[in-house]
């Protein structure tokens, strides 16, 4: 089975499933716009990153400053959600809870979330950015 991929104007690479031919699928390419025919195979089965994908020589690379950058939204977004209750805690300084007691929650979240933001800055390989975020 094939697909048609090419770069976006967003900087991803757009990935086209053939329904009939490929012949009439490039239709649907962007006039201009360098292609390339590529077996299924060749298209990454791991989508976690795939925000990061580009065009390589003659398949999908995975970047990995982009899996770095789209791995530190994911932790924030992580550190935000646990972050949450306790916010409200102290923002609102509710009778009857603890805001000491929240603020030390919150400061044992900082400290996982630096741990993961140090293995992200040294990942040398995607899979080290998406383990770290899925230990969580």
């Amino acid at each position: 089975m094939t697909r048609i991929i090419y770069q976006s104007e967003s900087g991803g690479v757009a990935v086209i499933i053939p329904t009939e031919s490929v012949e009439l699928a490039l239709k649907d390419v962007p006039t201009g716009v360098a292609y390339e025919i590529v077996d299924v195979a060749d298209i990454p089965s791991d989508r976690f990153f795939r925000g990061a994908w580009v065009m390589g020589d003659c398949c999908i690379d995975v970047d990995l400053d982009k899996c770095k950058a789209l791995g530190h939204d994911m932790r924030r977004a992580q550190r935000n959600a646990e972050f949450a209750p306790f916010d409200e805690i102290i923002a609102k300084q509710i009778p009857g809870l603890d805001a000491a007691e929240a603020e030390a929650s919150r400061q044992a979240i900082r400290e996982k979330y630096a741990l993961i933001q140090d293995v992200i800055n040294g990942a040398s390989d995607p899979n080290e950015i998406k383990t770290a975020l899925e230990a969580n």
